[in-house]
């Protein structure tokens, strides 16, 4: 990978390339678009739908094969796991550190990361979508307070597929055979009529929302069907991925019930009369 200027390529970076691309390749028949609209020089803030656990290789694939790496923003506890830990702290990645006193410090960091020329990669939503369609819900504010910090160019990477190799909301592939996945970049969002504004939280609401109709208009040119008119809010339509886990702890309960009740009858036909 032949890096720009400014954009970090450590050696740990390079390792969990060498390890995760073979594999993200025999699973995915990749179909890229939009290569043109990646900037390649200076920072920028590269922002993703979040639709399976798989999206994260999906998008740094598509942005490792245009010879970009990302400072993904990650969930801080992630940091101190295990092996993990070590592999995203020596990749120099982001720990976001929410709802705590160090929340600041997450955004100074990207802030930074950005000035010296590295591609922030975002993923809005915080979580895996809860739209029961899967189209992107509405984000948390972060990205907007980043975008106008630094007036960086905000690139949509709209993709669609890779919950056919670890289904939405499920942490197993369901699938080792080649599934195929969209990843498609769009132009950077014009988000100039909100710079120099006081800053407040209906402008980030705004921002934010902006950042996320691009997004959602890739997703749904990928997809070739009409996103739904607003956002889902967990808020106010509820939490699907609650709904999911008692759906399927239901539906596991009934196959033990079911196999015990064969295992019954086979028992029964078996015996002497």
């Amino acid at each position: 990978m032949r890096a720009a200027e400014g954009r970090t390529n450590t050696a740990t970076y390079t390792t969990i390339v060498r390890i995760l691309r073979p594999l993200v390749k025999a699973l995915t028949e990749r179909h890229w678009s939009g290569i043109e609209n990646l900037p390649q020089q200076g920072g920028f803030i590269a922002v993703s739908n979040h639709v399976s656990n798989f999206d994260p290789l999906t998008f740094g694939h598509f942005m490792v094969d245009n010879d970009i790496p990302v400072k993904f923003l990650g969930k801080a506890e992630l940091f101190d796991a295990p092996v993990v830990g070590w592999f995203l702290k020596g990749a120099r990645q982001i720990p976001v550190y929410r709802g705590t006193v160090r929340a600041a410090e997450s955004l100074k960091d990207a802030e930074r990361a950005i000035a010296a020329g590295e591609c922030v990669g975002v993923f809005p939503e915080g979580t895996l979508t809860h739209d029961p369609e899967m189209w992107p819900m509405q984000a948390r504010t972060g990205v907007a307070r980043l975008a106008l910090a630094t007036k960086a160019p905000v690139i949509p990477v709209a993709q669609w597929g890779a919950h056919r190799i670890i289904p939405h909301f499920e942490a197993k592939p369901s699938s080792l055979r080649k599934q195929r996945v969209d990843v498609r970049a769009m132009p950077a969002v014009d988000l100039s009529a909100y710079y120099d504004r006081p800053l407040t939280s209906e402008l980030l609401r705004e921002v934010t929302d902006a950042i996320m109709w691009d997004l959602t208009r890739g997703v749904a040119e990928i997809r070739g069907e009409t996103p739904p008119e607003r956002f889902w809010d967990r808020r106010v339509d509820g939490d699907t991925r609650a709904a999911y886990k008692e759906r399927k702890a239901a539906e596991k309960a009934a196959r033990r019930g079911s196999k015990r009740a064969s295992a019954r009858r086979d028992m029964a036909e078996g015996e002497p009369s």
